[in-house]
């Protein structure tokens, strides 16, 4: 299939970044290869979007801090970058709304460039049915835009977020359909585990499987964040196991301690405090 004939697709990743690992990279460079390899589509841009510091998460250190280590993470990256929408927000923000934010965004500045193409209008007789035919024009060329030009957002994302559409009362069912049904999933799994059996047995993800994408991670690491946060409490190095431009940011700060892991004890998950009308214990 010629490019032009590709799906252009903008990779998405939600979460805490807290810190951002050399797994949260390699998350992109396996779905890009993956989708690319496919035929269909063509991967041109990724975006990591850090949550904001109203998510309550245990531990989660500020959005400032951890905007800031992301981007240094992409600095050298040619194709995904950082976005601080979400993390700007005084609310939580659902993935769903981060997806659809992301995905009107993309629609706006496609009608905005076919409109920025430049018409000549011809005096006379004539200009008149060249203003009509270059209104019928725009409209066309937005419809078109609207169907095929605009690149399409996908949720990029590990087994354990999929995993957690399990979770009572932290996904909303509704948002759980959209996310999967609008705009699709790519999730990096690893062989042998049980992501195909848990699609299996969920009614809304197998019937919109087939704009679920599981990748295969064949060259497999154990980096996570939590177990990056656990090595700096105690005074380890993580030199390898994150960019080195963040791990100097990390210890230039002291961002990571056993007092930073306190933070947001005893407060109920934003999701789950939405979904259930529950308060802060």
């Amino acid at each position: 299939m010629e490019n032009s004939e590709r799906t252009e697709v903008v990779l998405l990743a939600c979460g805490s970044f807290n810190p951002i690992t050399n797994m949260h990279l390699r998350l992109f460079e396996l779905a890009k290869d993956y989708l690319n390899g496919t035929g269909k589509y063509k991967v041109i841009r990724g975006i990591i979007s850090p949550v904001g510091d109203a998510y309550k998460k245990k531990g989660l250190v500020s959005a400032h801090h951890r905007v800031i280590m992301a981007k240094l993470a992409t600095k050298n990256s040619k194709w995904v970058e950082v976005d601080t929408w979400e993390s700007l927000q005084e609310e939580w923000v659902e993935t769903a709304k981060v997806l659809r934010h992301h995905q009107e965004k993309l629609e706006a500045s496609s009608c905005d460039h076919q409109q920025d193409s430049p018409v000549l209008n011809r005096p006379g007789r004539k200009r008149k049915w060249t203003e009509q035919r270059q209104d019928f024009s725009q409209k066309k060329s937005a419809e078109q835009t609207k169907t095929k030009g605009v690149p399409k957002v996908k949720l990029l994302c590990g087994a354990d977020l999929l995993e957690s559409f399990g979770v009572p009362n932290l996904w909303k069912s509704e948002d759980i359909t959209k996310i999967v049904g609008d705009y699709g999933l790519i999730c990096i799994t690893r062989a042998g585990n049980d992501t195909q059996k848990f699609i299996y047995e969920s009614d809304v993800l197998w019937k919109h499987q087939n704009n679920i994408h599981l990748v295969n991670e064949w060259i497999t690491n154990d980096i996570s964040s939590t177990k990056i946060r656990r090595a700096l409490r105690r005074g380890q190095s993580i030199r390898y196991l994150v960019p080195d431009l963040v791990q100097e940011y990390i210890e230039e700060h002291g961002l990571y301690s056993s007092e930073s892991e306190e933070r947001n004890v005893g407060i109920i998950l934003a999701p789950l405090q939405r979904n259930t009308g529950g308060t802060d214990a």
